[in-house]
C-alpha cells in the first residue's frame, strides 16, 4: 500500500488544528515549540497541498476560512482517533478520559439528562462534558458532535440510534384556565380553545397534536393565539401560567400534575408516545469515553 501521509505531513496537520484552536500561529508555535514562522510555513505547505485556504489572516485575528472550518473539524476528529488507539492498544487508556461533545433537546436535556450527570461524572471524573442544548437538527461531522439526541427517529441510515426511552404524551392545563374556558371532552373541542403552539426547527411548521382514538393513532391539528420557536420550554411556561391547554410528553408536567397545579384532560385519547434517541454515525470508532457515557444514558433513562 502507498503512503499517502508523509510524516511531515501529519505534522503539519497537527500544527494546524493547534493554530484554530488558539487562534493564533504565535500560541500554536509557542506550544509546540517552535518558530511562528516555521508554523505559517507548515500551514502553507498544507493549503498548497490541498489547494484550499484555510485561514484568514490579518494583522489582529486569524480566523478559519469556511473550508477550514469543516476540514478543522475532520482532522480533529481523525487527530484524537489516533490518540485514542494508541491509548486502547497501549492499555494507558483503562480509565475514560476526555471531552464529550453532544446536542439534545432543551426540554429533554433540562428534565432528563441534566439531572443524571452529576453522577456520571462522580463515575467518570476524567470525562469532560461538553452539552449544547436546543432545538435544533445538527450535523453529527460538520458541527463536531460525539453524540446527538432527538425526538424522532434519523432518515439516514448512516446513523445508528439507541433508543432512550418512549416518552407518554398528556394534554394539560391550570385549572384557572379550565374554569374559565371549560374542559375539552371531545377532540372537536379543541377548536374552540387556546391550544398553545410550537414550531418544529427542522421543519418550519407547528407540531401537529397526536392521539389514539377507538385503537386508532390520529394526528390532529390545532390552533391558538401564542405559537413558540426555538425553545420548547417557552410553551411549557405559558401552560403553567394559564395561558392555555398544552400537549406535551409526561415527564415535562409530571410534577405540576401530581400536586394539582396542572390538570390531565383527554385522558380518553391518550396512549401516542414520542421515542428519543442517542444518534452516533455508523463508520466513527467510539471513543471510550463516549462508549461509557452511551451505556450510562441508555441504562439510567431505561429505567424511567
Amino acid at each position: 500500500m502507498n503512503r499517502h501521509f508523509a510524516d511531515v505531513l501529519l505534522g503539519s496537520i497537527e500544527l494546524f488544528c493547534l493554530a484554530a484552536e488558539l487562534e493564533s500561529f504565535k500560541d500554536a508555535a509557542n506550544a509546540a515549540g517552535l518558530t511562528p514562522a516555521a508554523v505559517s510555513r507548515s500551514i502553507a505547505r498544507l493549503e498548497e497541498r490541498i489547494g484550499v485556504r484555510l485561514f484568514v489572516r490579518t494583522t489582529r485575528q486569524l480566523r478559519l476560512t469556511e473550508a477550514g472550518r469543516a476540514y478543522f473539524v475532520q482532522c480533529r476528529q481523525a487527530l484524537n482517533q489516533l490518540v485514542e488507539a494508541e491509548r486502547e492498544v497501549s492499555g494507558q487508556q483503562m480509565q475514560p478520559a476526555g471531552l464529550v461533545r453532544i446536542s439534545m433537546p432543551t426540554p429533554y436535556g433540562h428534565y432528563r439528562v441534566l439531572p443524571l450527570l452529576a453522577k456520571f461524572r462522580q463515575l467518570y471524573p476524567l470525562v469532560k462534558l461538553d452539552l449544547q442544548l436546543s432545538n435544533r437538527n445538527v450535523d453529527l461531522t460538520a458541527d463536531g458532535f460525539d453524540l446527538v439526541i432527538r425526538g424522532r427517529n434519523p432518515p439516514d441510515s448512516g446513523i445508528i440510534a439507541r433508543r432512550l426511552e418512549d416518552t407518554e404524551i398528556v394534554v394539560c392545563a391550570t385549572p384557572e384556565y379550565l374554569q374559565r374556558f371549560g374542559v375539552p371532552i371531545r377532540l372537536e373541542d379543541l377548536d374552540r380553545h387556546e391550544c398553545l403552539q410550537f414550531v418544529l426547527p427542522s421543519a418550519g411548521q407547528n407540531i401537529v397534536w397526536i392521539f389514539r382514538r377507538d385503537g386508532q393513532d390520529i394526528d390532529w391539528p390545532t390552533k391558538g393565539g401564542l405559537t413558540c420557536s426555538e425553545d420548547l420550554l417557552g410553551i411549557i411556561t405559558l401552560a403553567k401560567n394559564g395561558a392555555g391547554l398544552l400537549q406535551s410528553s409526561r415527564f415535562m408536567v409530571e410534577d405540576d400534575l401530581r400536586t394539582g397545579r396542572m390538570v390531565e384532560v383527554l385522558q380518553e385519547f391518550k396512549g401516542r408516545t414520542r421515542p428519543f434517541s442517542l444518534l452516533y454515525p455508523r463508520d466513527r470508532h467510539l471513543p471510550l469515553r463516549v462508549r461509557v457515557f452511551i451505556d450510562f444514558l441508555v441504562a439510567e433513562l431505561a429505567q424511567n
